[in-house]
């Protein structure tokens, strides 16, 4: 499952982890803090192999990539090579978003044709066409909540959560003033149909396995 490591909060913090509080208090403080300082401190961090990390709104969290939730990412990875080349999709790749502190390293993500990474050496939340998260149980309120609102407010096109525990997939289309206009819920088996999106594709969804 994925598990949650908020900066000020966590038990049984070990001594890296509490300078990294420290730090990220004082620079919080001060105003100074940006992804790029937090993402810098996470470097320091005893994170697992084969985990994650991303920073939203400011909260710190790390993903293990488990059976289940790798199996529907390389499914739907495998789906929209029918289109797009290997470049331009991506999986765990930082992503800064619109909103306080927003540095996402999202399931999936399908790039723009063209898109060029920023100065710092990042792909531009501009350039995104397609994002697909998978949920983990101690993370869903991320994916359902404020990376959803985050993913509206920079006018990703097309968001799809896949959910593993209920069986159903939920697709958010139409981005508008901060928040997605078209909304739409079935189960697995049931087509994604894309093909009235930039993606133009229709995903399959009766092989993603459940939790």
């Amino acid at each position: 499952m994925r598990g949650r490591f908020h900066p000020r909060v966590r038990p049984g913090r070990s001594a890296t982890m509490t300078v990294l509080d420290d730090r990220i208090e004082m620079a919080d403080s001060s105003g100074e803090l940006t992804l790029d300082i937090m993402f810098e401190w996470v470097e320091t961090m005893p994170v697992p192999e084969g985990y994650k990390v991303e920073i939203v709104g400011g909260h710190i969290f790390t993903a293990p990539q488990r059976d289940t939730h790798w199996d529907i990412i390389a499914d739907i990875y495998d789906q929209l090579r029918a289109k797009y080349s290997r470049k331009r999709v991506k999986s765990d790749v930082r992503v800064d978003y619109p909103g306080h502190l927003n540095g996402f390293a999202s399931d999936v993500t399908v790039m723009a044709e063209g898109a060029v990474k920023d100065s710092k050496g990042l792909w531009r939340y501009q350039d995104v066409e397609f994002v697909a998260e998978v949920i983990s149980r101690k993370t869903a309120a991320n994916d359902y909540g404020p990376k959803k609102d985050a993913y509206a407010a920079a006018g990703v096109p097309v968001y799809l959560i896949v959910d593993p525990y209920t069986g159903r997939w939920h697709l958010h289309t139409k981005p508008k003033d901060g928040e997605y206009r078209g909304e739409l819920s079935l189960d697995f088996g049931d087509e994604v149909d894309l093909t009235g999106t930039v993606v133009g594709l229709v995903l399959e969804t009766g092989e993603f396995p459940r939790d």
